[in-house]
This record gives C-alpha cells, sequence and structure tokens, in this order.
C-alpha cells in the first residue's frame, strides 16, 4: 500500500513538505493507516461520520483534504477518560459516562485547504474534527461518528505516543 497520489498533489499544491509519519484515513474501508516516510507501518480500524463526507460546518460529517495534528490533549490520562471541551470530568467506568462519545486521548485537526478544510464555514479546526476514542469501542470499523474519526483505544494510545504535532493526516473518500 502507498500513499495516494492526491496527498503528494495537495501538499505540493499548498507548499506543504510530508512529515515524517503521515496518516492516511479512508472512509469508504473505515480504516487509519500510519505511514512513516512512504512505508507502511500498520492499518487500524477507525469510525468516520454516520452521516458521510462533507466539509460544512453544523453538517456532522467528516471532511476530506490534508490536515495536520493541531493539538494532542490527554496525554497521561488513563484509557477511558472522558472528556468535554478538551478537559477531564470522569471516567468510562462511571454509569453517568458509559456512552461517552470523546474518550481518552485528542487529536485536533486543523485542515490545510484554505475555502475547502480551511476558513469560513468549512474549517475543520473550528468544527473540532479530532481522531479521538470513543466508549463505544464494539462500534469501531463502521461509521458511527458525528464528524469525528474513532479509534480503539488500545491503537489510539500508542498512536498518540507516537506522533509528533504537526504530523499530517489525509482524508479521503478511498
Amino acid at each position: 500500500m502507498k500513499l495516494p497520489l492526491g496527498f503528494f498533489e495537495a501538499c505540493k499544491q499548498r507548499n506543504v513538505p510530508p512529515t515524517q509519519f503521515i496518516l492516511v484515513v479512508r472512509v469508504a474501508d473505515q480504516t487509519l493507516s500510519l505511514f512513516e516516510e512512504d512505508s507502511l507501518v500498520k492499518k487500524l480500524p477507525c469510525s468516520t461520520s454516520r452521516f458521510g463526507i462533507g466539509q460544512t460546518e453544523g453538517s456532522q460529517r467528516t471532511p476530506l483534504g490534508l490536515h495536520r495534528i493541531a493539538e494532542k490533549i490527554g496525554a497521561g490520562e488513563p484509557s477511558g477518560a472522558v472528556f468535554k471541551t478538551r478537559q477531564v470530568i470522569g471516567h468510562t467506568s462511571q454509569s453517568e459516562f458509559a456512552d461517552a462519545k470523546i474518550t481518552t486521548r485528542i487529536l485536533w485537526l486543523e485542515g490545510l485547504e484554505p475555502g475547502f478544510n480551511q476558513g469560513g464555514n468549512v474549517d475543520s479546526h473550528a468544527r473540532y474534527i479530532y481522531i479521538h476514542g470513543t466508549a463505544d469501542q464494539a462500534g469501531i470499523g463502521k461509521p458511527a461518528s458525528c464528524g469525528c474519526i474513532h479509534l480503539a483505544d488500545a491503537d489510539l494510545i500508542p498512536l498518540f505516543d507516537q506522533l509528533p504535532g504537526g504530523t499530517l493526516v489525509w482524508i479521503a473518500e478511498r
């Protein structure tokens, strides 16, 4: 498996050099692949929006295109930590948080394509598009989110620890 041509084209158009690590999310497959340089390191199941793909604020859809990890939130928190407004408010072991939507770690994405996923009503960062954990670990691998990308805790924690801020993320339909 190779990095998609669309990724390289988007980088070239925006004068963005590829980073050491690159994440590729394929909505059709519900997978997230980690590349180092040009080599596939691992392929993980993920969940994207149950409402499909889309760029517009309020659509609850997963945005496409070139992004980067703008912020990493939750380092050192236990698996199952529950976040609200990016602050820990509990744990999935507590009955009131058993179905929490945002858990464990947050990789907050920033779109890098003006007018497509950056700025105005299509801004991925302003839409709070994350790669994050969820209490619904069994739902990973099928569309289930409200725009974000869900990963299983066992996959998310080591990925979070490995990736530096600024790592590029390519979200594609196929």
